[in-house]
């Protein structure tokens, strides 16, 4: 009963932003539960080599291109997914890119560089993925969402903007498409140690900052997201919608003090 619970076998999984970090790491995860994935990215050697790296002789992995703040480019994924697989069962919305700098800085280019992908890109894949799981009757969609939608830090405000809208759209469409059968949710992670972040945490001032902050005492890695997306797009999570999880060893939970009790 269990397995089945938690089980995500034969599902279609679409994992953007799947050729490093967060995103190819969710993608290996559902693979070696035997889901059919499919990652997509801009970058087409990035992709090619997670896609084998992922891939085993009896489940292979789909790398397909795709700038997701085009919309050509999403109408072409969304197609290429359907037209092999007759369905998608869960979209995992992981691009993303971030920037610090101080707020006064910002060009008008850098920002719309952030909130391309973060939102408006997020909002095209997730339309046009909705747009065949309403007939279908059925979906499960999962925004990586932010600690910085919650407790922006200095420097990111344009990420937290641009994060605080992917909040916005899983509320939103968890109560447009409820009635479609499609459930919609976040996962906003805490200080995740990734190859992407592992220059920021190398410095030892940096990771003392982040495990005394942390009420569990350390950063996290991204297999501390595997069990909320993993439950987030199983029949685990079937009545649960509207809802972000934040993996984020407590931080956003309070503020530590220098004062020992």
């Amino acid at each position: 009963m269990s397995d089945r619970l938690f089980s995500v076998k034969d599902q279609v999984v679409l994992v953007t932003g799947g050729s490093r970090g967060i995103g190819k790491e969710l993608a290996l995860a559902f693979a070696s539960r035997n889901a059919h994935v499919i990652i997509a990215g801009r970058h087409k050697q990035t992709l090619d080599e997670a896609a084998t790296e992922i891939s085993t002789p009896s489940n292979q992995v789909t790398a397909e291109i795709c700038d997701i703040s085009r919309t050509d480019d999403v109408d072409a994924l969304i197609e290429s997914v359907i037209s092999r697989h007759g369905r998608i069962d869960t979209l995992i919305n992981v691009a993303g890119i971030n920037k610090r700098m101080k707020a006064e800085s910002y060009t008008a280019e850098e920002y719309d560089s952030i909130t391309n992908i973060n939102a408006k890109g997020v909002w095209l894949t997730t339309q046009a993925v909705g747009r065949e799981m309403i007939p279908q009757g059925s979906g499960a969609i999962i925004n990586v969402d932010s600690l910085n939608t919650y407790a922006p830090l200095r420097g990111t405000t344009p990420y937290a903007m641009s994060k605080a809208s992917v909040l916005m759209m899983t509320r939103g469409l968890a109560n447009e498409w409820g009635r479609h059968g499609i459930r919609v949710n976040s996962i906003a992670p805490g200080f995740i140690l990734t190859d992407l972040t592992k220059k920021v945490w190398a410095d030892e001032t940096m990771q003392e900052w982040g495990n005394i902050n942390t009420p569990l005492g350390r950063l996290g890695t991204v297999s501390d997201l595997i069990g909320a997306a993993i439950f987030l797009a199983s029949s685990a999570s079937q009545f649960m919608s509207g809802q972000t999880l934040r993996v984020d060893g407590g931080f956003t939970a309070g503020i530590n003090w220098p004062i020992e009790l």
